[in-house]
């Protein structure tokens, strides 16, 4: 049998080279996913027409590489066709392996048909992706985990678990009762209270319309307690703001949020200071439109960073949540 030196198979089985590239949403946490990662943005640039038309170019060789592109679909109507526009740009260059990193994933809240005759917004932006090209999604605390199910295509699903279970183990949680703004993230919450052992309650809301509560009620004891309220995301505060209010009405001593993603559309900024929360505490995977005393951004680079790694090495990307 011929013998075949170990070098050559180093030339056939060489690990891919490594592309990271930040689309215009997610600019300030593509930078700091790249320090962490240990490797500098690649080269590209987003031109546009008179009529606000996109054209994406990327200024260097992507031809076999694993190629990460990492935007959030906030405000989705331009950043989601960039991100589409950018897969397929990475496609057509003959790119090995296309990971779209979507740290806040827009249309997630329509998940479902919850009336007659209205889309199923997340199952068509999924089929976009997966039709421009892309391998992979990479995202972070989806509205709804099943919408995991409506791709064909692996999705690493982050938790900010990792994130926020240490910060607040920084703190006495002795008076601490978690609560969910809405029977919907009573899971969320739960994993919380269940963590640290402390109790959950829940703030059941109606709505007359979207962004609008009418009213809300709580299911359980808050007296005298310092209350938690968790969620995956707030827009407008509205939920926020009439869930703290009812909060400090039932006896609570304090109240506090944490919200993976600050949409923070509308009067929310407005909402929020000028409500009964103590502190709102939120990830960066969305850049805050101004700052507000109120709130705190906690950062998610560094578990971005190790997940892309764990991705390129083939590692599990569960063992990086919070257990």
């Amino acid at each position: 049998m011929r013998f075949i030196p170990h070098f050559a198979f180093t030339k056939f089985f060489q690990v891919p080279e490594i592309k990271l590239f930040s689309c215009s949403a997610s600019r300030e946490l593509s930078e700091s996913i790249s320090k962490h990662y240990d490797s500098p943005l690649s080269d590209s640039q987003l031109a546009r027409f008179s009529d606000g038309e996109m054209q994406t170019i990327i200024n260097e060789s992507v031809r076999g590489s694993y190629t990460f592109f990492i935007q959030s679909t906030c405000m989705p109507h331009d950043n989601l066709m960039e991100l589409l526009l950018w897969i397929d740009t990475a496609k057509r260059a003959s790119a090995g392996y296309i990971t779209a990193v979507i740290p806040y994933f827009g249309y997630a809240r329509q998940d479902r048909k919850d009336k007659p005759r209205v889309p199923i917004s997340a199952k068509l932006v999924a089929n976009l992706l997966t039709a421009a090209g892309a391998n992979r999604v990479m995202t972070m605390d989806l509205h709804a985990d099943q919408v995991q199910g409506f791709f064909d295509i692996p999705v690493d699903h982050l938790k900010s678990e990792a994130i926020y279970v240490p910060f607040l183990a920084e703190g006495d949680l002795s008076n601490t009762i978690f609560a969910s703004p809405d029977v919907g993230g009573v899971k969320r919450a739960r994993i919380y209270a269940k963590h640290f052992g402390r109790e959950l309650v829940i703030c059941d809301k109606y709505r007359t319309k979207a962004n609008e509560v009418a009213s809300m009620t709580v299911i359980g004891d808050v007296k005298g307690a310092d209350v938690v309220l968790v969620d995956d995301l707030v827009d407008t505060a509205g939920t926020l703001c009439k869930a703290a209010d009812a909060l400090i009405e039932k006896g609570a001593k304090s109240v506090r949020a944490i919200c993976t993603h600050p949409v923070l559309s509308g009067k929310a900024y407005e909402n929020i200071e000028n409500s009964q929360l103590s502190s709102l505490i939120v990830c960066d995977t969305i850049p805050l439109k101004r700052k507000s005393d109120k709130i705190q951004v906690l950062p998610t680079a560094s578990l971005f960073a190790r997940a892309i790694r764990n991705t390129v090495e083939h590692k599990s990307i569960a063992a990086l949540f919070h257990q």
